[in-house]
């Protein structure tokens, strides 16, 4: 009989054969999540899962650095309030401190980052428990901490540094496994053809094409951003800023179109209602537990988000109130983003450093309860003390923030079965517990001095074998 050879075609038909069903099924899956194409629209565009990292990661640093951090004074929006609002505060501040005709670009030499160890950085927010850490690329005074191709003069390579801030933390990141957002604003207050736009009503794009889109193109595809924080949309609507065009592109052919996460500001008409997770406004902390992804973004200056000379320690979020909105946060499904601003030459002054390693300390011994956890069926439970919920597999956590008198935490919410058992974390011996027909259970905690125990507030009690 003659031989007959078998072509590609049929050799790798009989080879699929050959494969268990689930191993076919598995890739087919693979292959159709790369297949999906979105269309710039929100319908489609809202329908693309969350990265998962996302969720997991649970708390960042946020990173204010750009000119404004030269003048230090009064806030990051120095130029706005100076230039486009004329208060006279602000015009006092440059006539006290700087001669006739200095402009804001003036400041621009005096950025220099002479201290900005990225290496250091990176040490203190790994040590401050962060996952992911954004950074400004640019604000809304238009300046940019990379070599923009399309911001000319005006950029950390040509003028102050000389550097690229933006890829040297980058890749200092990347050696610790921290994932990198960019933040990115939209708008800028003064440049031409913004205004002329502002001017057309938002009629015409020439500030988007010549601008926006390219800087974005280049950002993603320069660095690669696990993360994309987008701001300075409220004046425009998503159409001006070609937003869905652009959200399209990044989601199907980007270099990070499967790991890349979105906010929602993208649009006058789309914060909080479209993009990946939401910010819905600066410091937003919803009542209950929203039916959304969210973050909330705050600050350890309440006053301002860049750096500034003038703040008093009565505007330093103390290391408890930054711990308890975190776990507030967190036990309603948020992600918690802990903003500092760094001087003009790179320094991150003591006072920020101090918030940021206590939360680390914290995290070390009560990490368990927040990076990775689920919101549980309940969260938030106030008797004798306030008590805040996370879950983690079959492991739910209470964790209360203020020390019951009686050394006894009464929970009403978790159920208790034969298998119940119930540990502090940071603590290695079991607590005992009893349950009361009216109190429900009864959790007495370890008889200890306050300043003996792993942490001074913010105490996880973790329950395993409980409804």
């Amino acid at each position: 009989m003659k031989s007959r050879a078998v072509g590609p075609g049929r050799l790798l038909l009989l080879l699929l054969l050959l494969l268990p069903l689930p191993v076919l099924g598995a890739a087919y899956m693979r292959g159709a999540q790369r297949s999906r194409r979105y269309t710039p629209d929100w319908q489609s565009l809202d329908a693309r899962p969350l990265p998962d990292w996302f969720d997991k990661a649970k708390f960042g640093v946020f990173v204010h650095w750009g000119v404004f951090s030269v003048p230090a004074w009064g806030s990051e929006w120095f130029w706005w309030h100076w230039k486009g609002e004329g208060l006279p505060q602000y015009e006092q501040f440059m006539s006290d401190n700087y001669p006739p005709g200095f402009s804001y670009a003036d400041f621009g030499p005096q950025f220099t980052a002479r201290f900005f160890h990225p290496e250091a950085w990176t040490d203190l927010f790994q040590a401050a428990g962060a996952k992911y850490v954004v950074l400004t690329t640019k604000h809304h005074e238009g300046f940019t901490n990379w070599p923009s191709p399309v911001s000319w003069n005006w950029n950390s390579k040509d003028v102050g540094p000389h550097r690229d801030l933006v890829d040297e933390l980058g890749k200092a990141l990347r050696k610790r496994n921290i994932r990198y957002g960019l933040y990115h604003s939209l708008l800028e207050w003064f440049h031409p053809l913004y205004l002329l736009d502002k001017k057309n009503g938002f009629k015409t794009q020439y500030f988007v094409r010549a601008k926006t889109m390219p800087e974005l193109y280049d950002l993603v595809n320069r660095y690669e951003p696990d993360l994309l924080w987008s701001d300075g949309e409220w004046e425009g609507p998503d159409t001006y800023w070609n937003s869905t065009v652009f959200l399209a592109w990044l989601y199907n052919d980007s270099p990070v179109k499967d790991r890349v996460v979105v906010n929602d500001r993208w649009g006058q008409n789309t914060s909080c209602h479209h993009g990946g997770y939401y910010n819905c406004q600066d410091k937003f902390k919803p009542e209950i537990l929203p039916d959304h992804k969210w973050e909330m973004c705050t600050s350890i200056d309440k006053g301002s988000w860049g750096f500034r000379r003038n703040m008093v320690m009565g505007d330093i979020a103390s290391a408890c109130e930054i711990i308890s909105e975190l776990v507030q946060t967190v036990s309603l499904g948020g992600n918690y983003l802990l903003n500092i601003g760094p001087t003009k030459d790179g320094l991150i002054v003591p006072i920020f450093q101090e918030r940021l390693l206590a939360v680390g300390k914290w995290l070390s011994i009560n990490g368990e309860a927040i990076y990775a956890s689920k919101p549980w069926r309940i969260q938030l439970e106030r008797n004798t003390t306030s008590v805040w919920y996370t879950s983690r597999g079959t492991a739910v956590y209470a964790i209360f923030l203020h020390w019951p008198e009686n050394g006894v935490l009464n929970l009403v919410s978790p159920v208790t079965t034969s298998t119940t058992q119930i540990t502090m974390l940071g603590i290695q011996k079991d607590l005992k517990w009893s349950t009361d027909p009216e109190e429900g259970l009864l959790i007495y905690l370890p008889q200890l001095p306050l300043f003996t125990l792993p942490v001074e507030f913010g105490w996880t009690i973790k329950l395993t074998g409980v409804r």
